[in-house]
């Protein structure tokens, strides 16, 4: 965004915009009340308020910004049409967004958008073109078929009208908990938290505003670290809804002046967070929107009224199957581990009973004399997954192991 808009945009009146916006989605929108988590509570001594935008409509926030963009269009604009570049849920969005307008719309996606995201994305009526392997290359061609055919852009997060339209979620949070004492964002190109940010520190400033990020997906964090925008070479995060290498010239600006605090996240601690969500609250996250709850470790302090928002929804069961696994091992619920026994009857039950005792109950169990690591030594190679009750009891069934003579070793 040239320099100009971005001056502009700074000084206009957020508090005015951002209610216009929620004036124009009242009618559109999934109502998302906050839900006051007993679980997360306890575990971090403070007053945990999940913002479930993964019940809204399309599954995610990303409706929000794309209506209220396309709302300010004018006659001619809306004749021309609109395009867009996403690979998920500002895609729905826009479709969504185009079909309930009846507006003519084109969502360039990357060829590696999953088929089910594509498939949902022309269930909403928009005429779907994959171009390129990265996002980057899907909104290049975008700007390229904008500028030869003359459709409006409606870009993912550099947009103001678009930043208004996620901002409609900071004033939800205030007029629901008014003392709010902070609130967790993720963050990709920077749209949400820009736009929250905007609402909120405008009406109370008091109120800190923590961006998250994962370690693999920094842009915005180094950005404002080194005081101008930034572009990584690559990302690499399992939360691919916030894997962008560069943030907004809008959003970066928006940030800086508003955001208190970016602080990073583990990939362990996202796989672990929507384990948890799943677990116990019955909810369904994609990674990019549980990365909140991630970052409570880092940022819950005792006393305080912390909002985590859960941005989105729109994950596949495959994904979830192989989160959830993940997510267990590094909660120390699911243990692997393999042993040599010499090639001799009564070895196997023998661990059996050890487990037993130890209380940990077998998933699975491959008894497999090809396996022995020295195919002449008359043993045989045991590995043995088992279900666990935390770090602890893993620590119990190794030492257990090892009293008894046998060498362990961990393989998960």
């Amino acid at each position: 965004m040239k320099a100009e808009f971005v001056t502009q945009y700074l000084q206009a009146d957020h508090a005015a915009r951002i209610a216009d916006a929620a004036e124009n989605l009242k009618h559109i929108l999934n109502p998302t009340p906050l839900i006051l988590s007993d679980f997360f509570s306890s575990e971090h001594g403070c007053s945990v308020y999940l913002k479930p935008e993964n019940f809204q409509k399309t599954g995610s926030f990303k409706i929000r910004g794309a209506y209220n963009k396309i709302s300010h269009l004018n006659e001619a604009e809306q004749a021309r049409g609109i395009i867009s570049a996403s690979a998920g849920n500002h895609a729905q969005g826009v479709a969504f967004s185009a079909r309930e307008k009846k507006i003519p719309s084109i969502i360039v996606m990357p060829n590696i958008t999953p088929l089910l995201k594509i498939e949902a994305t022309r269930a909403y009526g928009s005429e779907v073109v994959l171009h390129g392997d990265v996002y980057d290359e899907a909104f290049r061609h975008a700007c390229n078929l904008a500028d030869r055919d003359g459709y409006t852009l409606v870009h993912p997060f550099d947009d103001y009208e678009v930043l208004c339209g996620q901002g409609t979620i900071g004033l939800e949070i205030l007029k629901e908990l008014p003392d709010v004492d902070e609130i967790l964002i993720p963050i990709g190109g920077g749209g949400l938290i820009a736009g929250i940010a905007a609402a909120v520190k405008t009406l109370k400033p008091e109120v800190r505003i923590i961006g998250v990020v994962p370690v693999g997906a920094m842009s915005m964090k180094i950005s404002i670290e080194e005081g101008q925008v930034a572009r990584l070479a690559s990302v690499k995060t399992v939360a691919e809804g916030v894997a962008v290498k560069q943030p907004g010239d809008l959003t970066f600006a928006l940030t800086q002046k508003y955001v208190d605090d970016i602080i990073t996240v583990s990939e362990k601690d996202i796989m672990e967070a929507v384990l948890l969500l799943i677990e116990k609250h019955k909810m369904v996250a994609e990674t990019a929107g549980a990365i909140p709850l991630a970052g409570l470790r880092k940022q819950a302090r005792p006393g305080k009224k912390i909002v985590c928002l859960i941005s989105g929804g729109n994950i596949d069961v495959v994904t979830i199957s192989s989160i959830i696994n993940q997510g267990l091992i590094s909660r120390g619920r699911i243990m692997c581990f393999s042993v040599e026994l010499p090639d001799k009857p009564g070895q196997l039950l023998k661990v059996a009973q050890l487990l037993a005792e130890c209380g940990a109950n077998v998933i699975e169990l491959e008894h497999n004399q090809f396996k022995a690591i020295d195919r002449y030594s008359d043993k045989v190679l045991l590995e043995v997954t088992v279900e666990t009750n935390g770090h602890d009891h893993i620590k119990n069934i190794l030492s257990t192991m090892e009293d008894h003579n046998f060498a362990v070793t961990r393989v998960y």
